[in-house]
């Protein structure tokens, strides 16, 4: 291991602790869960929550009219997006555009944050199609999970800028080496702790859903006895095939159960599926 990656002697609560950015839960997702959970509270009560913010609205509209969707007819208002949708999706597609929102002022000088939320979100496309195919147990879910299972390098980016930037300078320099680290060593190694952990406790910070918590936690850490393991098991295949470098006649096996046909009509319809709705959820 080379003698530059030195334990950084912080901690996860370091890095999340003294930043408001970090500190502040998505509170429009909690309202809108409070309203969905409220027997006394109806679907307008949930519109009139979303129609005072007028950028999240339209954003909103936009994306169920996207091809994300593909409903027959113009969807012209948040009560009837959510008529069409269901309150849990429309929670999924809020949490994920304001946590886009939060985290895409960064500096891009490491990383281009508009290709960082284009392979989160053919992560979340793919992870949504695997569910469907397999069971549409995650249905709401598996997206918005997909679409975060990174966001820890957001975090690291934010709060310890320099450590990241060796991080990611450690592992360019030896991947293609046989004995090569692989990124969660070198994170480890220089830093303590690694993204996905670092993503975990943010989530959970934030009292998001224990499934999204789990979900990024094991990705790294896969284990069979999780409530949660089956959606960790689609999300991490979901990763390895948002990658637009990979040679798509050779993907090989994957722990789901699926054939390599399955996967490359998913993947031919998730490419479709991303090519029209990007700009519908990034504004970089």
């Amino acid at each position: 291991m080379p003698s530059t990656l030195l334990h950084s002697g912080l901690t996860i609560a370091d890095l999340l602790q003294g930043d408001v950015q970090l500190a502040s839960p998505p509170n429009i997702y909690f309202e809108l869960q409070k309203v969905s959970e409220d027997p006394n509270k109806s679907l307008a009560d949930a519109a009139f929550i979303i129609e005072q913010d007028a950028a999240l609205s339209l954003k909103l509209l936009k994306i169920v009219n996207s091809a994300f969707y593909g409903f027959p007819a113009q969807i012209t208002s948040i009560s009837r997006a959510i008529t069409m949708i269901g309150i849990k999706e429309l929670r999924s597609i809020v949490l994920s555009t304001v946590i886009i929102d939060k985290f895409s002022n960064l500096p891009g000088d490491m990383i281009n944050m508009h290709d960082f939320w284009a392979r989160s979100l053919r992560c979340a496309l793919i992870a949504q199609e695997l569910d469907k195919h397999l069971s549409n147990e995650f249905s709401d879910s598996a997206f918005l999970c997909g679409l975060v299972h990174n966001i820890g390098q957001l975090v690291f980016l934010l709060r310890i800028p320099e450590l990241a930037r060796k991080s990611f300078l450690a592992f360019q320099a030896q991947e293609g080496q046989q004995s090569a680290l692989t990124e969660i060593d070198i994170e480890k190694s220089l830093i303590g702790f690694d993204h996905f952990q670092t993503g975990a406790a943010l989530t959970k910070l934030w009292n998001l859903p224990d499934l999204i918590t789990d979900s990024i936690r094991l990705h790294a850490y896969p284990d069979n006895t999780g409530i949660y393991h089956k959606l960790a098991s689609i999300i991490r295949v979901a990763d390895t095939y948002s990658r637009i470098d990979l040679d798509w006649s050779n993907l090989g096996q994957n722990n789901l159960g699926m054939s390599i046909d399955e996967i490359s009509m998913i993947l031919d319809t998730t490419h479709e599926k991303f090519e029209q709705i990007f700009k519908v959820f990034y504004h970089g």
